[in-house]
């Protein structure tokens, strides 16, 4: 059975270490690990890890969860500001806790006694970004001390063209084993606290590998409220074809209403190997994934839905 990799617009820097570990005879789950560490690392990439952008008050929060399809065990971290590697963290989560979730400072005093904990990665790129964007705001950090509402301040922030990317990596093996994983550092210039899909079981990640693979990237708002990884999972348990389950999920969205709706990308592949990524709108985004066997991975424009 051939080994199969998809990965989200940012998984670029990844693909080559997850292909080694799969050539290397390795698991879906070392594969997805190994894949998501590099992009964490990269600080050219804008939404995760060492490139990521800080919130409102300039302090990092990573999330990342990780799954394998085999018996659906799932770790995740939120809000974790001592971590670069929070998708090792969260599989630490996963093998060694009676716990699915960690956040915050259990998260953060978890890392510690993995040995993952690090300086906050925050870049100074990333830090004289947020000087500038306040200052666009009219404010400086003193500006945003308690008792200043901090409320009014998070919209602006609302914009497809604002940093809010996320890593997934999906990973179908040799032995037709899957796991897939995500990290991020969320919405650049977010509320403090605020969390996405993506350490969010079912909405941004969920990996059942009798039918397939599933993982959400941008307005997490959205697939949390709709449990959107999940049921593109059980379109496929359906009967369903990835373009279609696709098709459905996101149609599905169209029924929420209230709250901020924006742009999200879905990516799906099913135990067969079939992969179909597709988003409800592309305008102001990054719309490109990468997919194929181990190998021959190619750049890919997704699919629009409707």
């Amino acid at each position: 059975m051939a080994s199969l990799i998809l990965a989200g617009s940012e998984g670029g820097p990844g693909i080559r270490a997850a292909e080694e570990v799969l050539r290397a005879g390795g698991s879906a789950l070392d594969a997805v690990e190994a894949g998501i560490r590099p992009v964490e690392a990269d600080p050219g990439v804008r939404s995760v890890g060492l490139g990521g952008s800080p919130n409102l008050l300039g302090g990092m929060q990573c999330d990342s969860a990780i799954m394998e399809g085999a018996g659906r065990l799932s770790g995740a971290v939120a809000a974790v500001g001592n971590c670069l590697h929070v998708i090792s963290l969260a599989r630490q989560v996963m093998q060694r806790l009676p716990h699915v979730l960690l956040a915050g400072e259990g998260a953060e005093r978890f890392a510690r006694e993995c040995g993952l904990a690090t300086e906050p990665p925050l870049s100074h790129e990333a830090a004289k970004e947020h000087v500038k964007w306040l200052s666009g705001l009219g404010l400086d950090a003193s500006g945003v001390e308690e008792p200043r509402p901090l409320a009014p301040l998070s919209w602006p922030g609302a914009r497809p063209d604002i940093a809010r990317g996320t890593t997934i990596l999906l990973v179908r093996d040799g032995k037709g084993r899957m796991a897939g994983g995500t990290s991020t550092t969320g919405w650049a210039w977010k509320y403090p606290g605020r969390l996405g899909d993506s350490p969010v079981i079912g909405a941004g990640l969920y990996v059942d590998e009798r039918y397939g693979a599933a993982a959400c990237t941008h307005t997490g708002e959205m697939t949390i409220r709709a449990g959107t990884a999940r049921l593109a999972v059980a379109l496929l348990q359906q009967g369903h074809s990835v373009r279609d389950a696709c098709r459905l999920a996101l149609e599905d969205l169209r029924s929420l209403e209230g709250g901020y709706l924006g742009p999200v990308f879905l990516h799906l592949m099913s135990a067969a190997g079939e992969i179909c990524v597709a988003a409800n709108d592309l305008e102001g985004t990054v719309a490109r994934y990468f997919a194929g066997e181990v190998g021959s991975v190619q750049e890919c424009v997704p699919l629009r839905f409707p």
